[in-house]
């Protein structure tokens, strides 16, 4: 997993927030509602971004200028979303495009409706229509694994197919490959992350509950996590770099107990073999 950020201080300049959500909806079922805001939080919170002036950008569009040194526009701000859920489309795309602001989904593959052999996933999913009506929409289609495993706990060989199928599946249907990535869970490992930039991912996004900054390297930016529980004050700190301390203390304390369970585990496979 990656270690535990280092970063400087909250808000300081180069720092880029990129909010990481996943469901929208009025009732999401019992095992997405931690981590799934209400359409009208997720409307209200797209409302506070434009009206303090943030300059919205995908995933690709910020990798790309961090490679080449090219300056941001002014206040960037991404927002992303994890695994695919029916609601970016239902209810996220309209609060997205009232504002004109865009957002990176990454999807899960086999969790999508439209193909055979999907399943498995916690809440309804979007059907690849609904996808490629998000990409026409401007919003740019990233990659988060086939089937959601934790990546940096596979062995090798599932690892590659994870990954790959997932961009290959995605190509098809969209017509585009995907060239950003997000880590299920957040976790990744050296392995895994040279599996994504072989796959031809050019830039991909872990946790770590803070900014996003140019020296974390293109395949381990930070996120910060909204939940339901997020509140528009809140969500108005965290923008500014001012509450990311407060609200995501106890996180980064499990983040490091994790981190050493997690290393001891890979450790034994590795042993075992």
């Amino acid at each position: 997993m990656t270690a535990p950020a280092r970063d400087a201080p909250a808000g300081s300049p180069g720092a880029v927030p990129i909010l990481m959500y996943h469901a929208v909806a009025y009732e999401p079922a019992p095992a997405a509602r931690a981590l799934s805001v209400s359409p009208r939080d997720f409307a209200a919170q797209m409302a506070l971004l434009a009206e303090r002036g943030r300059t919205p950008l995908t995933t690709a569009a910020l990798g790309e200028a961090w490679r080449r040194g090219t300056p941001l526009p002014p206040r960037p701000v991404l927002v992303t979303f994890d695994d695919g859920y029916e609601g970016v489309h239902r209810h996220a795309l309209r609060a997205l495009a009232a504002h004109g602001l865009t957002a990176t989904v990454f999807v899960s593959t086999g969790w999508l409706r439209g193909r055979p052999g999907t399943g498995g996933a916690p809440e309804r999913m979007l059907e690849w229509r609904q996808v490629r009506e998000l990409a026409a929409a401007g919003l740019e289609i990233g990659g988060h694994s086939h089937s959601h495993p934790q990546l940096d706990q596979v062995d090798r060989g599932r690892l590659v197919t994870e990954v790959e199928r997932c961009r290959e599946i995605t190509a098809e249907e969209t017509g585009t490959a995907p060239v950003s990535f997000a880590y299920p869970f957040g976790y990744s490992n050296r392995a895994v992350r040279g599996a994504v930039r072989e796959a031809g991912f050019t830039q991909a996004l872990a946790v770590r509950n803070a900014e996003a900054r140019r020296a974390q390297g293109p395949y381990a930016l930070a996120r910060l996590t909204v939940r339901r529980t997020t509140g528009i004050d809140e969500f108005g700190r965290l923008l500014d770099g001012t509450g990311i301390g407060r609200a995501y203390a106890v996180d980064r304390v499990l983040t490091k107990g994790y981190a050493l369970v997690r290393r001891a585990r890979s450790a034994t496979r590795a042993v075992r073999r």
